[in-house]
């Protein structure tokens, strides 16, 4: 299982525990404390995938350029 803090191996896996996380606080059934720590990942993970969205755009935008005489360089994300 992995650490609280670890980050998931995928966008797709973030988003889905992000979902999980907003699904057990809206039910209202967490002790504080717990919620806080619970608030605190999904903070995290919304950040990380921001990160991996803005990535991916990136990639997106240097695929799509126009520019014929535009110099390509490898797309190199920044460490995570």
């Amino acid at each position: 299982m992995p650490k609280k803090n670890d980050v998931p191996a995928s966008f797709e896996t973030a988003l889905s525990e992000l979902e999980n996380i907003v699904t057990c606080l809206e039910s209202g059934d967490l002790p504080l404390e717990e919620a806080l720590n619970e608030f605190e990942r999904g903070v995290q993970l919304a950040r990380q995938g921001q990160i991996k969205l803005q990535q991916a755009e990136q990639r997106v935008q240097i695929l799509l350029s126009d520019s014929e005489d535009a110099k390509t360089t490898p797309f190199t994300p920044d460490a995570e």
